[in-house]
């Protein structure tokens, strides 16, 4: 998702997303009509993909230190569930897995329990936060096979459109997502 949506940022058009039965996915794109040099786009949407759930986990820890807050992250987080379901998922596994997440969202709103609601938005945002480490042996690919074709990592994309090597912008990256994590849990507990 973070791809789709950092390619419409930068001006582009956010086609579809494609999500497998393993948890992993493809966001289909174009930047056509991005105002940014096509080498540019497509470093931010490689980024995009890597450090949007850390972002948004960080917002999701943020919000979670109020119960209005969490209150609030819970309904819109739910909202943009049902906005990807109508506009961009378009494989079996991507609709049951998010329209689950929508109604299980759901249904913790019904109980109009405010600690829950907190509970919930602060694990949602840790497990942001934290899948960049589920995928590090992801970041530190050059290229990967899919259906016996030969593609480019994330991170090798962001190289090849601007400096360095894929290991050092999935350093970069992995810094970046600590950080995130950091400063969020460090609001998060500020008295």
């Amino acid at each position: 998702m973070g791809h789709g949506l950092t390619a419409l940022f930068v001006g582009g058009s956010f086609e579809f997303l494609e999500i497998y039965e393993n948890g992993g996915g493809v966001a289909y794109y174009h930047l056509g009509g991005s105002y940014l040099p096509s080498f540019v786009g497509n470093a931010l949407v490689a980024v995009g993909g890597l450090l949007g759930p850390a972002i948004v986990g960080a917002l999701l820890i943020i919000s979670a230190r109020s119960h209005k807050t969490s209150m609030v992250a819970l309904r819109i987080l739910i909202g943009i569930m049902i906005l990807s379901l109508l506009l961009w998922i378009r494989s079996f596994w991507g609709i049951a897995v998010l329209t689950s997440f929508a109604v299980f969202l759901f249904v913790i709103t019904l109980f109009k329990s405010r600690r829950l609601e907190e509970i919930i938005i602060l694990f949602l945002g840790l497990q942001s936060v934290l899948s960049t480490y589920l995928q590090l042996d992801y970041l530190f690919t050059k290229q990967f096979e899919r259906d016996g074709v030969i593609q480019i990592s994330d991170t090798q994309a962001i190289a090849e459109n601007t400096i360095g090597t894929y290991w050092i912008w999935a350093i970069l990256i992995i810094m970046i997502s600590v950080y995130l994590l950091w400063k969020s849990f460090q609001y998060y507990f500020k008295k």
